[in-house]
């Protein structure tokens, strides 16, 4: 006997993927004013597209965790990316 879901399975119910690619831009603002950079997010190998919006030192940091991470999971209705996982006992 299997469970039955209590309702159908869509791609909007499904709250975590799996990061498949991403890509950084930035537009530039007006004169004398800074750019936006946004993160385009690629997640479940297309099943899934997210954009952010974000500041010039978080797209610094994202850079440098997103080219290191293994595993990266993101969060959907949280907003929230996950770097990799670790085993319980693992440093």
């Amino acid at each position: 006997m299997s469970p039955t879901p209590k309702q159908p399975i869509t791609d909007a119910s499904i709250k975590v993927r799996q990061l498949s690619h991403y890509q950084f831009s930035w537009i530039a603002g007006e004169a004398g004013s800074p750019g936006t950079w946004t993160l385009q997010l690629v997640l479940d190998e297309g099943a899934w597209e997210e954009i952010l919006t974000i500041d010039a030192d978080d797209a610094d940091t994202l850079q440098d965790l997103l080219s290191t991470a293994e595993t990266v999971f993101y969060d959907v209705p949280r907003k929230t990316l996950m770097f990799g996982t670790t085993p319980v006992g693992h440093h």
